[in-house]
């Protein structure tokens, strides 16, 4: 049976995250207006949305192929599969612990392939985002997996070392981190706190993470898109706060103890993963998604 793990001093009370309903809704458009094969394929994430949410999008399908729409959608599901993949070859390493940070409405664990079965998996979030999810998981009849534990941690009012002590983490055994569309929206101290405490675990550890950066050299039309988006999640309550520009995350890394790090290109995005389709998804123009292992890691 899953356990939820809570603190003992719980933070302020906070609203469910608006932002991770509208990624669970981008994976929703994927996979019910896209074309094959999916770049993503995840059943669960339609099912988490109320009817209202699913309505619009069938009713009215042109508007979620709007350029930008459609370059936020490309970003969200390329960020999972590449982090899934990344999760595969860790397992195929011996590791066996998944602490998904920020999970959101994260739909791996209530799909998870045969592969990941002998994985113990976290989903660390804020208490009012967890347990809006849980009551959607619940409505919709989809079973929490026998190997997930809940551990209600908000990142900037509780140190996430402290937190993931209340669980069953073991902090002496490797562990893979999928941080997505979790960095832009922490404070500095926050974030590389998160960089931190993965670098203390032990070798073959790996964390997985999407950030956020201020290009110049890409296109004034993105610069209005990322400012668009900026201004339509500090609406939502949920302000962009920090942006790493590759060349010093890398270094930063490397002094953390970090000894494979690296970032998708666009280039390796679009012939891994795009090439072909119809459907008018394209890799993002932006190199925002990295990886980074702890130490050398071992077959």
């Amino acid at each position: 049976m899953a356990v939820n793990s809570t603190m003992d001093n719980p933070a302020p009370e906070r609203n469910s995250s608006r932002t991770a309903v509208g990624a669970a809704a981008l994976r929703a458009v994927h996979q019910l207006l896209d074309g094959e094969p999916k770049i993503l394929d995840d059943p669960i994430s339609a099912r988490l949305l109320d009817a209202d949410m699913l309505q619009r999008i069938q009713s009215d399908p042109a508007r979620v192929q709007e350029p930008p729409t459609r370059g936020l959608r490309s970003h969200v599901v390329l960020r999972s599969r590449y982090a899934e993949e990344r999760m595969a070859q860790a397992v195929q390493r011996g590791v066996r612990q998944c602490v998904i940070l920020g999970a959101g409405f994260d739909t791996f664990a209530y799909r998870q392939p045969a592969w990941a079965r002998d994985l113990r998996i976290y989903e660390v979030d804020h208490r009012a985002t967890q347990e809006d999810k849980r009551q959607r998981l619940q409505s919709a009849s989809i079973p929490i997996p026998a190997n997930l534990e809940f551990v209600a941690i908000d990142f900037e009012s509780v140190s996430l070392r402290e937190g993931l002590q209340t669980s069953t983490l073991n902090f002496s055994e490797p562990a893979f981190f999928p941080c997505l569309g979790v960095m832009v929206y922490l404070t500095r101290k926050a974030a590389a706190a998160v960089f931190e405490l993965v670098a203390d675990f032990p070798a073959n550890s790996e964390i997985a993470f999407t950030f956020s950066s201020l290009d110049s050299s890409l296109a004034e039309s993105y610069a209005a898109n990322h400012a668009a988006l900026a201004d339509r999640v500090s609406a939502l309550g949920e302000p962009f706060q920090t942006y790493f520009e590759p060349q010093t995350l890398r270094r930063d890394l490397r002094a953390l103890g970090f000894s494979e790090i690296s970032f998708l290109s666009s280039e390796a995005a679009e012939r891994a993963y795009f090439q072909n389709r119809g459907d008018g998804l394209r890799a993002p123009r932006r190199r925002v998604i990295g990886a980074a292992i702890v130490g050398s890691a071992q077959p």
